[in-house]
């Protein structure tokens, strides 16, 4: 009988992994990390149990999450004014339900790879796979996705507007699996008592190089075809305005008046630039559009006096019969006061906008102001404006790229986030937030403007390039002429038709597994 121990050595590797994971995304932001951070936690699992596997993927996963997304915790404590205890339990439980994920994948991989060569197909058919349920599975929550890591490298992420992120996954995945393979060799170890032999890893080099060639290829010559129809494009002149307002005044009506002013202001420095649209962020209006009649002529007036068209974010609600539906929206507005188009945020975030399963929890309240439940949008709905319909993306909806290519398949020319980052202090996070912009971009061919009340804004071309940003908590008002392409990739009219497919992989090698081999008896001990 094989006895398999979680020995302090395994844990330490699994651990380091969960820490190369978190270092590879922004702050830190060391991207190359990404390409081998597996690889201990692979190390450790090599002639684990599947209890063992299960302990070891859930110590590198909740390592990894609470490292990288610590500033839940900052969040719930300082703005949803819930007791310590509870922020940190809340911030562990999410934290473990994602570590779940890397638990789960280190269990199927110990349990369906009793040969060698399958870990270099069944690692990043795997991680693909669990990474698209994790973007829908309870409402979703696909922050962190590996492929996230790589957003500066230009020539590397062009493939997804084939693949989207998970594309990008995959080919991290399949490095990882390939280093691994490789380490296994150089070193004599053995993967569950086999011996990996020299030509099974240097054919997995050889498979990576030649993808990875491949990806690079594409890479450059969809970046100089994107170029050529950004040369022959019109453009269109955005300001993005940043009104540094603090969320602990945000939203007390004794500031209403001075944040209104600031946004108005800070637009008019942008009227000798003549911009065709001028985008403030999420809620930039602190109260109640066209309801408040006093603070709404103030903004009426400055886009009047500004002269040009606004995307303004502001909350609203709507009355049917005796009951009151409020939404998270965004106005477009021209010159002369008068409102043109609206969208209501269609992904909203739980516990934050609404409590899921509220008639179950009725105990559980949410943890940011606001008036009541939050209803939800029309998901792809978008805005048109100037003969190039806008695509609007509140907040966290930028993270999920089946919302941006709904509304670039429904002739979004323009894709346009705005946030409040308040929440997240000086973190990490309004850095990772702003880095998945990068991806939709680049997946439908649009150009992205972002608008954040306290940062990170900017602007983001169709090849995924950076063309302009603010600094963090900085009064700031930019304009930048920005390309308007009409080009429809593959992944707009596709999807995400390549995860499906590592998921129905997975489910098809899966279920010839459990029909045609048994799990070995392992002795567990931990």
């Amino acid at each position: 009988m094989k006895t398999t121990n979680i020995n302090w050595s395994n844990i330490i590797l699994a651990i380091l992994s969960g820490l190369l994971l978190t270092g590879s995304f922004p702050k830190i932001g060391i991207d190359w990390l990404a390409w081998f951070a597996l690889v201990p936690l692979l190390i450790s699992l090599k002639n684990s149990s599947l209890t063992n596997s299960f302990r070891l993927g859930f110590f590198a996963g909740l390592v990894h999450y609470i490292t990288l997304a610590y500033w839940l915790a900052y969040t719930m404590k300082t703005y949803g004014n819930l007791p310590l205890y509870q922020c940190i339990s809340v911030f562990f439980l999410l934290s473990a339900y994602l570590a779940t994920y890397i638990a789960v994948f280190s269990v199927i991989l110990t349990r369906l790879c009793a040969k060698p060569a399958n870990c270099l197909f069944i690692i990043p058919f795997l991680w693909v796979s669990l990474e698209y349920i994790r973007n829908y599975l309870f409402s979703g929550f696909p922050w962190g996705l590996i492929g996230y890591s790589q957003f500066n490298r230009l020539h590397l992420i062009q493939i997804s507007d084939i693949f989207g992120i998970y594309g990008i996954s995959f080919l991290i995945a399949l490095a990882n699996a390939t280093i691994f393979l490789a380490f296994l060799y150089i070193t004599g170890s053995k993967w569950k008592e086999v011996r990996i032999k020299k030509r099974l890893a240097g054919g997995s080099i050889f498979v990576f190089i030649l993808i990875a060639g491949f990806v690079f290829i594409y890479g450059k010559w969809r970046i100089e075809s994107i170029d050529d129809l950004i040369s022959a494009s019109k453009s269109l002149k955005v300001t993005i305005v940043q009104g540094n307002i603090k969320q602990s005044i945000k939203w007390d009506p004794a500031f209403q008046t001075a944040t209104t002013e600031k946004y108005v202001n800070l637009s008019l420095l942008a009227k000798e630039e003549k911009p065709d649209l001028v985008v403030w962020p999420e809620t930039a209006t602190p109260f109640y559009f066209l309801y408040d009649k006093l603070l709404s002529k103030k903004v009426q007036k400055g886009i009047h006096d500004t002269n040009t068209d606004f995307l303004i974010g502001s909350p609203s609600f709507v009355r049917r019969g005796n009951i009151i539906e409020y939404y998270n929206s965004a106005y477009l507005i021209s010159p002369d006061g008068r409102v043109c188009g609206k969208y209501d945020k269609a992904h909203l975030v739980p516990f934050g906008e609404y409590v899921p399963f509220k008639k179950w929890l009725p105990f559980i309240g949410k943890m940011v102001e606001a008036v009541g439940d939050f209803s939800a949008g029309q998901e792809g709905k978008t805005i048109k404006w100037n003969n190039c319909n806008l695509g609007l993306l509140i907040c966290y909806e930028i993270i999920f790229p089946e919302l941006s290519r709904a509304m670039t398949k429904n002739e979004a020319a323009l894709l346009v986030n705005i946030t409040n980052d308040a929440w997240y202090g000086r973190s990490s996070a309004p850095y990772q937030h702003f880095s998945m912009a990068v991806f939709r971009a680049i997946e439908n061919r649009r150009s992205l403007v972002r608008s954040a009340n306290t940062g990170i804004s900017g602007f983001i071309d169709p090849v995924g390039r950076v063309m302009d940003s603010t600094p963090l908590f900085q009064e700031k008002a930019i304009t930048r002429s920005i390309p308007i392409i009409h080009e429809t990739s593959a992944y707009t009219r596709f999807g995400d038709l390549f995860a499906i497919a590592c998921v129905v992989v997975m489910l098809i090698f899966s279920i010839q597994k459990l029909f045609t081999t048994k799990p070995q008896r392992t002795q567990r001990e931990f």
